[in-house]
């Protein structure tokens, strides 16, 4: 999975474990690896969700100041309103 430069420190040490993705269909599986930087992440869950589903938690484990930063970050392939469909991705670091 592609983080940007300034959240991949906060997802290899654990302290961002959510992300949510713009994409037409899944592009990770729950159980399997994928290198972020110098290092692994798991996937633990992937679901579909309407973004203004995205609650305080999932904000702060996210790793955005807030839900305008997390959709812009996330709209690179696409617009996105309250009813769009995000893919919610969460997962842990892989020692």
């Amino acid at each position: 999975m592609d983080f940007s430069e300034e959240l991949r420190d906060g997802v290899l040490s654990g302290d961002i474990t959510v992300s949510f993705r713009l994409w037409r269909t899944p592009k990770v599986v729950p159980g399997h690896h994928y290198r972020v930087g110098m290092g692994t992440i798991e996937v633990d869950a992937i679901e579909l969700v309407p973004f203004s589903s995205i609650d305080a938690d999932d904000l702060r484990r996210s790793g955005e100041a807030g839900l305008e930063s997390l959709r812009r970050r996330a709209a690179h392939s696409g617009p996105i309103d309250d009813d769009t469909l995000v893919y919610r991705v969460e997962f842990h670091p892989v020692p």
